[in-house]
This record gives C-alpha cells, structure tokens and sequence, in this order.
C-alpha cells in the first residue's frame, strides 16, 4: 500500500511521561512538518497516560486526551500505534503490550528489559497479528544499532558484536581513571549529577548491559533472545590500582558487553574488560556508548554515540514511528521468529583470550617471580608481569577464562581477573 493510499495521519498514544516520554512529544510538537514529510503524513499523538496527571512536565499536554487505564489505551481502535515508554518487563506494561499487539496495534518501545525476557513470543504474537514492535531506542539510545544489524547488515554473517552499552559505567569508570578515585565515591558524586539512580544495580552490575547483550546477540546470530544464559558482572570490584594498572599497560577497563562466535558455541558475557588504550572502545569516555560489529563481507563496522538522555533516545522512538507509519514493518529479530535458532551458548570460562590477573603480596621481588612461575605450571603462560605498591600484576598468553581462574584460586584467595579484549 503506498502513502498516498493510506489515511493522513498516523495515531498514536503514549504511556510514559518520564524524560524520554517527554522527549518524544517536544520533537513531534517542534518538529511536526519534518516529521511529516519524512513520515508521509502527519504522526498525531491521540492519548497520553502516566503516574500522575496533574506533574508539571515542561510540555503542553492539553491536547491530548489523558487515559487511566493502560488496557484503554492498548483497545483504543484510533490507535495506529502504542508507544510504551515506562518501563519493567512484568504486570500492567508486559499486559498492555501484549493486548496492543493482540488488537492489531503496532508497539514502539524503549524497554530492553521486556524485550530481552519476553521479545521471542511477542515477536511471533506480532507476525501472528500482522503488527511491528520497534526498539531501537531500547539499546544505545541515539545509535542506531539495531537497524544496522538488521537491515544495513543484512547480507553479513555475523562474526562478533561487542560494545559500552551503559553510559552510567562509562562514565563511572572513566572518571574514576582521570580523578584517581575509587567507585564508592565516584557513584555517589555521578548520582549527585543525575547519571546514576538512586538504586543504581540495574546499571553497575551489568544488567542493563545484559538486557541489550540479549537483543543484540538475537539479531546478530539469528538466535532466540536468552537471558537467562548470559553471564553477567558488574563493575563494584574494579578498583583505582586496577585502573592505574591497565593504563600503565596501555589499555582502559571498560564494561562490555561480548557476544562472538567461538567454534560451536556463541560466546557472550557482561564484564568489565581491558580495552587497548588507542582503539574506539578505549576512547569512548563519559557517558557515550560504541558498539562494534565484526562481519563477513564488510569486516568492521563502529558506530559511537550518547546512549542515553532526553534527546537520544527520544530520537530513535521518532525515528521507529516514522518507519511504521510509512509502513516500513521487519521482523524483530531480523527474521520470521520461527526461524530464530536455539544455539549453543558459552559463557565467561570458555572466551579464549589473553587476561590480566592482580594479586596482593609481599613486596618483594621472589613474590613476583612465585606467582609467575605458579601460573605457568597450572599451564598459563605469562607474557608480562608487573609489581608496585604490594600488588602483582601478571599478562597472561591467549588461554580460556576457565583454565585462569582455576590457576588463579590454587594461588590466591582473592584476586582481580579480567578479559582482555584486543
């Protein structure tokens, strides 16, 4: 059906009015005749709903109709579309997107969370329906990641998809590198400024990280979306020395999140790794995101920007608007949700890799050569080693995360392990 057959407007309703609910009703507002022309027709919001009708948000929202129930919105036979912009992947939100797609509705959705535990189903409920859930602000927020792996990629195998997709951690990490100081403090300054949350779990230990993981190893491998076989680890325990230590040896220590094709499994984890000091990764700082895809034929593709925010995100939930309404509808995973594959997953013991290792000794140099010389007969090789200030640290040759920390535990209680990635 082409644009000229369809009605003039495209109607939608939008249930969360936080920063990027806001965000998206400033951009269509402001920008109403670009969005339009883009669109092929005017993109009309209907009916808004939130926790509290009577908050100030800085927006007009008087034209709107203002809904109670979120199940009203989900039935609504005006809509063309829902935008659900609030958040959690259980109750009244998960029911609404599923009544939505059950209506025939199309979903724009931010939430990685629901995606990443629910988005196999509701993606065969959509095709079921003939209707289109859109995510692209769930991951990465203004980069537009998952159309370039599911359409500007689409004649790539997928070797690798790896990335900073937490600009909390980000930010976290590359400020405790310039200041020297440790991450208690640097968490309670970063929620003083608004970049961390008051309960900041969800990002420092790596579920966030591990919500977008999840979407993009589906769309990168064609896999059915697992979260529950991704192994996740945040970032509590890196320390100043940790980090101090990494630069000296040319590199950065970044949360990542890794998903690449090792022999018959697909390796994927949620870690903090050390990053080479000159590569993108290295030099994404503060809040911004990258994410790196390798793939045959095109080899390398890098994008970087901010992942998060009012503007950003907003953005890509425009831009997913856009697309539906010009009736521009692709699988969620990249193809039929049939055809996703139950593959073989590893974890953090099976990435084969150089590592990096930190121990507490006694400073002296036997103490740095015993450990050295343990590794080695627990079948490590070490490449490099170093000592300041009562630590060790030791470089280790390419060997599996598995067979290091086996190594590691036969020498010290506690130690600093962590991935290199090159």
């Amino acid at each position: 059906m082409g644009i000229s057959d369809k009605a003039n407007s495209f109607k939608i309703g939008i249930a969360g009015l936080g920063t990027v609910g806001v965000g998206v009703v400033k951009i269509l507002q402001e920008n109403a005749e670009l969005v339009a022309k883009r669109a092929g027709r005017t993109i009309e919001i209907v009916s808004v709903t939130a926790a509290n009708k009577d908050k100030d948000r800085g927006v007009d929202l008087s034209s709107y109709e203002w809904v109670e129930n979120l199940n009203d919105m989900a039935t609504d036979e005006r809509l063309d579309c829902v935008v659900e912009l609030i958040g959690g992947s259980e109750g009244p939100v998960l029911e609404m997107v599923e009544t939505a797609i059950g209506s025939g509705k199309d979903v724009v959705t931010a939430n990685k969370a629901l995606m990443a535990h629910h988005g196999y189903r509701l993606a065969g409920l959509a095709e079921e329906k003939d209707s289109a859930i859109a995510y692209e602000a769930g991951v990465a927020g203004g980069i537009p990641v998952i159309k370039t792996l599911r359409e500007g990629l689409a004649a790539n195998k997928v070797e690798s998809v790896s990335g900073i997709l937490n600009g909390t951690c980000n930010y976290i990490l590359s400020d405790m590198r310039v200041s020297g100081r440790n991450f208690d403090e640097v968490l309670k300054e970063a929620q003083e400024k608004g970049y961390a949350e008051a309960d900041p779990t969800f990002d420092v230990d790596g579920i966030d990280t591990a919500h977008k993981l999840t979407l993009l190893a589906a769309l990168g491998f064609g896999a059915k979306p697992d979260f529950d076989a991704l192994e996740t680890q945040g970032i509590r325990y890196i320390t100043a020395e940790d980090i101090n230590f990494a630069d000296e040896l040319g590199y950065r220590i970044k949360l990542l999140g890794t998903a690449k094709v090792q022999g018959e499994k697909i390796m994927q984890a949620v870690e903090p790794c050390l990053v080479p000091t000159n590569s993108t990764l290295g030099r994404t700082s503060d809040v911004y995101n990258a994410v790196l895809v390798q793939a045959q034929p095109v080899w390398k593709n890098v994008s970087v920007g901010l992942g998060a925010g009012e503007g950003p995100t907003a953005s890509s939930v425009v831009a997913d608007i856009i697309d539906l309404a010009r009736d521009h509808k692709h699988p969620i995973f990249g193809v039929p949700a049939n055809d996703l594959e139950s593959v073989k997953w590893g974890g953090s013991d099976d990435f084969v890799a150089p590592y990096y290792m930190r121990f507490e000794v006694e400073k002296s140099a036997e103490a740095q050569e015993g450990i050295k010389e343990k590794l080695e007969q627990a079948g490590v090789g070490v490449e490099k080693t170093l000592m300041k200030d009562g630590f060790v640290v030791a470089m280790s040759k390419a060997v599996s995360g598995g067979d290091v920390r086996a190594a590691v535990k036969d020498i010290a209680e506690e130690a600093v392990i962590l991935r290199i990635e090159e």
